[in-house]
């Protein structure tokens, strides 16, 4: 229960166990090399088969022979049929083995596929919060670009009428202007008579004679005329 717990996990073994004269595992005498030396086992086998001949507990009756040939027959068959039967049964259990270890990697390429999805789903969603940010940074600056074209759209249009309230005001301001100096000259000269507008010139032609003006008799003469 509990105490297993720290054991290592048992292996089931693929090959088989090495053997030393067909039977006997290699295990053995690898345990007696240490006590024994290298030929102590032969020697152990040797003394136990000759101990059972001679008291006769290994009675070798007939049978013992007939064994002796089977033995050898099924040896010969074994080194001719064995390799290439083994060979099948090997390829055989090679395909099971890759068809069971197909469905385990089959599960986990799907779950590393699952994780990678996630990641990029989640890597997603953390560029999604940069990609709101960046569209709500450029919908800003449309906002702004808008609102400094309006902007100098109303300045045009409030511009454009005080230019007009101004021209407008000019306009009155010139056609007043025009209108009273036409009115102060016409009402100046209806103020003046024909005595008075001669009176005024004839007084300057007759200070002016000895000047230089005095030359320029004709133009005076059509000025007295009119």
């Amino acid at each position: 229960g509990e105490g297993l717990g720290q054991l290592p996990r048992r292996v089931r073994p693929i090959e088989k166990a090495p053997v030393r004269l067909l039977v006997f595992p290699e295990e053995w005498f690898t345990a007696l090399y240490p006590k024994t030396g290298v030929t102590g086992p032969y020697m152990a086998l040797g003394g136990v088969a000759t101990f059972l001949c001679s008291k006769e507990f290994f009675v070798m009756e007939h049978d013992f022979y007939v064994g002796i040939g089977l033995a050898i027959v099924l040896t010969f068959v074994v080194k001719q049929v064995g390799p290439d039967y083994t060979a099948s049964i090997n390829k055989e259990l090679d395909e099971e083995e890759a068809a069971l270890k197909a469905i385990r990697q089959n599960e986990i390429d799907g779950c590393l596929q699952m994780i990678a999805a996630e990641e990029a789903s989640q890597a997603n969603t953390t560029a999604y919060a940069d990609i709101i940010a960046a569209k709500k940074e450029a919908v800003g600056l449309q906002l702004e670009g808008v609102y400094r074209a309006r902007l100098q759209d109303a300045y045009t249009q409030v511009k454009k009428k005080l230019d007009y309230q101004l021209e407008t005001a000019n306009v009155v301001r010139r056609m007043e202007q025009k209108h009273m100096v036409d009115w102060i000259i016409g009402n100046v000269k209806k103020s003046i008579t024909q005595p008075r507008r001669t009176l005024p010139l004839r007084s300057a032609f007759l200070t002016s004679r000895d000047s230089p003006v005095h030359k320029c008799n004709g133009y005076w003469t059509f000025l007295v005329t009119l």
